[in-house]
């Protein structure tokens, strides 16, 4: 069954002032909930959605049950000149991120290159998102976080490692982004969730039952495990991305994180580390950009196998679906009646084209 999406989508403006509005209603100052809407929007602009404004209802629960704070800023509890750790205290996700891919920029124009880890931290949505603000600032972004466990090693039969998402962002000398953005599994489990409200079923290789047997189901998948991209590789990217992460910030690492989808009383606690490098330090001839943008060119202009249009580079295609929606940014119809719901409950305008929803 496909899935079902408002008519012609929303003016990602509109779209934006709507998210902003139900954070500022839940108590995020103004220029938090502008921080937070802009991120959750632009995933959805991207084309990933399980990233985007879908979250918006089980964030307003968490911060209704007292796991989320409203506060603006992480507490930085180390300074090492090129290496901090803050300590979110649960607040959002995007805020924390926000003020930790601002310092690892400044620093790393002062320094060359800086880290900056991140405790007690909740879901800062798309990793894509924090490497690219921070290519945009002019340095080579990473940022990377760790989840509760949802899959096993190979053989195995139990959850040990989170899919733990991992993004490495270029500064680029044309319009086209290059960027890595992959979580470890070897799908998201929000397009898990999403395959679920849809009623499709999973292709084959993504994920098992709680006893470790394939399935195509989502509701299984979903209480069972993903199965970690290119086996042993994904799984070992992932496990040792969440001792980077929790490791290099006394934070949590494997089972100590929570489900994000659990208990809306019990913290999610995951750890998370943003790494930026400033080109500028190395005293290189040819700007990194520059060697950035002409080698994804000659990815995108090489010849494509038979049966294939045309070859992407990596970011590209992200990039090319915001263009395309720049104007209209596609909602599915279950999203739109939940964000209305929440809407109307604070007293916030409905947009016109979900009033029949």
């Amino acid at each position: 069954m496909p899935t079902e999406h408002v008519p012609d989508g929303l003016p990602p403006a509109q779209l934006h002032t709507l998210i902003a509005a139900l954070f500022t209603a839940a108590g995020v100052s103004a220029a938090g909930a502008e921080i937070v809407a802009h991120a959750l929007v632009a995933a959805d602009i991207s084309g990933k959605a399980s990233h985007g404004v879908m979250l918006v209802p089980m964030y307003l629960a968490r911060m209704k049950a007292g796991s989320v704070t409203s506060a603006d800023e992480a507490q930085i509890v180390h300074d090492g000149k090129t290496t901090l750790v803050l300590d979110a205290a649960n607040g959002l996700g995007q805020l924390s991120a926000h003020q930790a891919c601002h310092l690892a920029t400044v620093r790393a124009r002062e320094y060359g290159l800086a880290m900056v880890t991140v405790r007690n931290a909740f879901h800062f949505g798309e990793a894509g998102y924090w490497a690219r603000r921070m290519a945009d600032a002019g340095c080579v972004g990473i940022a990377m976080a760790n989840t509760r466990p949802l899959m096993p090693a190979p053989g195995g039969a139990q959850r040990r490692v989170g899919n733990n998402p991992l993004a490495i962002a270029m500064p680029h000398a044309d319009d086209v982004p290059v960027v890595l953005d992959m979580a470890m599994s070897a799908s998201a489990m929000g397009k898990i969730r999403l395959a679920e409200r849809a009623g499709k079923t999973l292709p084959d290789g993504w994920a098992t039952d709680a006893q470790g047997a394939p399935t195509r189901d989502p509701a299984t998948a979903i209480a069972g495990m993903l199965l970690p991209a290119a086996g042993p590789k994904g799984f070992g990217l992932a496990f040792m991305v969440d001792l980077l992460c929790g490791g290099l910030s006394d934070g949590a690492v494997g089972n100590e994180v929570q489900p994000l989808y659990g208990d809306t009383a019990t913290p999610y606690g995951s750890a998370q580390a943003f790494l930026a490098i400033d080109p500028s330090h190395f005293g290189l001839q040819q700007p990194l950009a520059q060697r950035a943008s002409d080698f994804a060119r000659a990815v995108r202009e090489s010849q494509p196998a038979p049966g294939v249009a045309r070859v992407f580079s990596p970011g590209e295609q992200s990039w090319q679906f915001a263009q395309d929606h720049c104007e209209q940014c596609p909602v599915s119809a279950d999203t739109a009646r939940q964000l209305s719901e929440l809407a109307r409950a604070a007293g916030i305008d409905v947009p016109a084209a979900w009033q029949s929803l």
